[in-house]
């Protein structure tokens, strides 16, 4: 089991930066597939971005060019990297992870229904 902790959100106006961090702990020596997601009040939880347990990294298209999702093993600590953030990325950010083997096509889809999640961090965008 992985117990995970956001943090980094925050309020911006449109166009600023943040970085969100997710921290792991727990059984993180075994091989992991981890991914952010997002979910506005109103909204069902979406998936933004993956990263799979090959490394490859998957974005929704409403991010793609401006979220970067990164993973930085030795600190058990996944990232993401938003940039020219709009009013519609308002929405409560989660990480997730699940032990095993996936893609990152694949790990969006498998999280959402089997991940272990942090408890969110907010992230709103003014215009």
């Amino acid at each position: 089991q992985v117990q995970l902790v956001e943090s980094g959100g925050g309020s911006v106006q449109a166009g600023g930066s943040l970085r969100l961090s997710c921290a792991a702990s727990g059984s993180t020596s075994r091989t992991y597939f981890m991914g952010w997601f997002r979910q506005a009040p109103g909204n069902a939880r979406e998936g933004v971005a993956a990263v799979g347990s090959d490394g490859s990294t998957s974005y929704a298209d409403s991010v793609k060019g401006r979220f970067t999702i990164s993973k930085d093993s030795a600190k058990n600590t996944l990232y993401l990297q938003m940039n020219s953030l709009k009013p519609e990325d308002t929405a409560m950010y989660y990480c997730a992870a699940n032990a095993g083997r996936a893609s990152a096509i694949q790990a969006l889809g498998v999280l959402l229904r089997f991940g272990y999640w942090g408890q969110g961090t907010q992230v709103t965008v003014s215009s």
